[in-house]
């Protein structure tokens, strides 16, 4: 193999991981996908913020691409379960939507989601929510 070939290589991988990292941290349209009402663009940014600082974080624990996809896709779920919930409880807007994120995942995972995921789904879900809930204890 030359060295023009083994030069170009991991150019092509820190290129290749380059994209991966902003595509996965591109979560801003987020708060619009949840949005039921203009009143829920603040309390969606917030939690956009959140989940993007623990997505770069699990990012530096060099976690695979399926894993972090995976985290990415739970936490999607998690921001519209949320503001569900602030929709069926409008009273939990006064909490915060910080106080209303740490209420919903704890040590046991997170909320049960609807319409219902299976049982191994809910479980995987609740693998993420832990993880989440833990780097908000430390942060």
């Amino acid at each position: 193999m030359s060295r023009k070939t083994k030069a170009k290589l991991p150019e092509t991988i820190i290129t290749s991981s380059a994209a991966f990292e902003e595509e996965f941290l591109d979560i801003d349209p987020w708060c619009q996908a949840w949005r039921v009402e203009t009143q829920d663009l603040a309390p969606g940014k917030l939690m956009v913020d959140i989940f993007k600082v623990f997505l770069a974080h699990q990012l530096s624990l060099g976690r695979a691409r399926k894993t972090l996809r995976m985290h990415r896709d739970h936490l999607f779920t998690l921001g519209g379960q949320i503001i569900r919930l602030l929709h069926d409880k409008p009273l939990l807007r006064r909490r915060g939507i910080v106080r209303v994120l740490g209420e919903a995942i704890d040590d046991d995972g997170g909320p049960i989601i609807y319409p219902p995921l299976t049982e191994s789904e809910q479980r995987s879900f609740d693998s993420t929510c832990r993880l989440l809930h833990r780097f908000m204890l430390l942060g």
